[in-house]
């Protein structure tokens, strides 16, 4: 590695080299005052060195013990024995197993100082310096290559926010990955950067040591001033607690990011009780394993489905947005009926797409929907001999009066129809909301619901009298009287049945005959009426000439 080869041609003053060619370790002599035995100084290679830096723990915890964030980002080194801030100068790293991230000042190793678990007599040790010189691009030194590495390491590749902030220098996310995909992916040499040859100096004959620490130091005091003169951004506020009450969607905690109900929420019942015991298992005799064990396994591989099945339905509602309710509804109360029920016919495309395409998907089945409507629109037009949009609004307009008119209706009725409408808004018909942009600026939208047409007419016809009964006379002052037309206070008369019973009967006989699709029996209607047949008869045909009721 040409890391390596960089720290070997440039040695500390104090370290006395010994390179062996067949071997590539080196050995150094340490001046301490309390022994005089030699210790072995360990090359720095750059593997050894990403696999010491990253020390991890249990369940994905990285703990660092000398490794804080500075104030510029990056990591910052302390020496364990004075305290100083040994980030960017030369540094002395134990390598010993019993001392982990332990690293010294170069005034502290020189006197022998130590502390903890280390001793300077027996612990063989590394010399790392700041390697601030290009090796693959004129804008990055060795140093950052190596913390590039390393953060990637640690943080995953696809953490550049982290990796960043590993690095320090007030690199930016999207720098350090342009960087990655420039210098790593997109080499020619790859998997090896393009310069990754020891023998290639061309960056450095072109670049000196001291011309690159001055524009990386003029860069750093750059980003300091333009961060000094940014707004302050507003800091990202915290649900207070994790209970299902503290969201908008019901059942959601935001500080867990799970729900009060989980999907398959009895899976961990069938495996709360189970213990795997070291040894356990296996029969000693066979090695294989035992059925216990296998059912035992084969109960976990359906938990860890079952959490893999809950894992996938959360990737999709929280990609989706789904957990923003208060602005999706407000969305959807902005669509049609129409363009709610295609929409929800494409929700399942959702589990299979991301954000970005399946929004694409929606807007492109409205464009549809739009255009649909728009030629539907036009055809009605020409089918009824419609040339211009003048026209057009015109007949739009006559469609709605049309459709308000269209159920024939008593005077009780319409009384009671026109007392309900005084006190309620005119009518919000829904409409396409693209069809009329695509078909013209001015156009007004097209009403594509279908104007119901009553299939029973009212035919004008004479009652005819009942034989055996003899007509009534009603004075004015007959009550109710006034809440009849003039053919029902005839019918009444010839009936002989007085207002009020009437009314009664009508609106039994109309609200039976709506569960039937506005149809009845002759033979039901006489039920309903209660009254000898002769004359449920006669009512039940006035019913059937007015439109009200339709024989079936």
């Amino acid at each position: 590695m040409r890391l390596v080869r960089m720290v070997n041609r440039t040695p500390p003053p104090y370290q006395e080299l010994d390179t062996s060619s067949d071997t590539g370790t080196t050995t150094g002599t340490q001046n301490n005052p309390h022994t005089s035995q030699k210790t072995p100084a360990v090359s720095e290679d750059s593997s050894v060195q990403l696999r010491n830096r990253q020390q991890t723990a249990s369940m994905g915890v990285i703990r660092k013990k000398t490794a804080t964030r500075g104030g510029e980002g990056g990591v910052k080194y302390v020496c364990d024995v004075c305290s100083a801030d040994i980030t960017s100068t030369v540094r002395i790293r134990c390598a010993h197993s019993d001392c982990s991230d332990y690293d010294l000042c170069v005034l502290c190793f020189s006197k022998g100082d130590s502390s903890h678990n280390h001793l300077p007599a027996l612990h063989p040790y590394r010399v790392i310096e700041q390697n601030s010189v290009p090796i693959y691009d004129k804008n990055w030194g060795a140093d950052e290559e190596l913390l590039l590495l390393e953060g990637s390491e640690i943080y995953g590749l696809g953490s550049w926010a982290d990796v960043a902030d590993h690095i320090g220098g007030y690199r930016s996310k999207d720098e350090v990955r342009d960087h990655y995909q420039k210098i790593y992916l997109e080499s020619p040499n790859f998997p090896l950067p393009k310069r990754a040859s020891p023998n290639d100096m061309e960056l450095l004959e072109e670049m000196p040591r001291e011309e690159f620490q001055a524009r990386k130091k003029r860069r750093i005091e750059s980003k300091k001033e333009a961060a000094r003169n940014a707004p302050p951004t507003t800091p990202k506020t915290k649900p207070t607690a994790s209970v299902p009450a503290c969201h908008e969607v019901q059942g959601y905690m935001p500080g867990r990011l799970e729900f009060e109900t989980e999907f398959a929420n009895e899976a961990e019942e069938g495996v709360q009780h189970m213990q795997f015991d070291p040894g356990d298992g296996i029969n000693p005799r066979t090695g294989e394993l035992e059925p216990e064990m296998e059912l035992k396994m084969t109960v976990m591989d359906i938990y860890n489905s079952r959490l893999t099945q809950r894992a996938d339905r959360k990737k999709v509602i929280f990609e989706h947005g789904l957990l923003e309710y208060r602005k999706n509804a407000a969305l959807d109360k902005k669509r049609t009926k129409e363009e709610r029920e295609i929409l929800g016919k494409g929700k399942p495309f959702a589990r299979m797409m991301n954000d970005h395409d399946f929004t694409e998907l929606d807007n492109g089945l409205i464009d549809e929907l739009s255009l649909r409507n728009a030629v539907n629109q036009l055809q009605d037009w020409r089918s009824n001999k419609i040339g211009d949009l003048k026209s057009g609004e015109e007949y739009e307009a006559d469609k709605i009066k049309r459709a308000q008119k269209a159920q024939p209706m008593g005077s009780l009725d319409r009384e009671r129809f026109a007392s309900s409408q005084r006190a309620k808004p005119p009518p919000v018909i829904e409409t396409p909301s693209g069809a009329a942009a695509l078909v013209a600026p001015e156009l007004p939208p097209r009403y594509t619901a279908t104007i119901p047409t009553s299939p029973f007419t009212k035919t004008k016809q004479p009652i005819v009298p009942v034989p055996s009964i003899t007509p009534l006379s009603f004075s004015p002052e007959t009550p109710d009287l006034h809440l009849l037309t003039e053919e029902e206070r005839e019918l009444c008369e010839k009936t002989r049945i007085h207002p009020k019973p009437y009314l009664v009967i009508k609106e039994a006989v109309i609200k039976e005959a709506i569960k039937g699709n506005g149809q009845m029996k002759r033979k039901l209607a006489k039920e309903i009426c209660r009254v000898d047949t002769g004359r449920g008869g006669r009512i039940f045909e006035f019913f059937v000439a007015c439109g009200w009721v339709g024989k079936s």
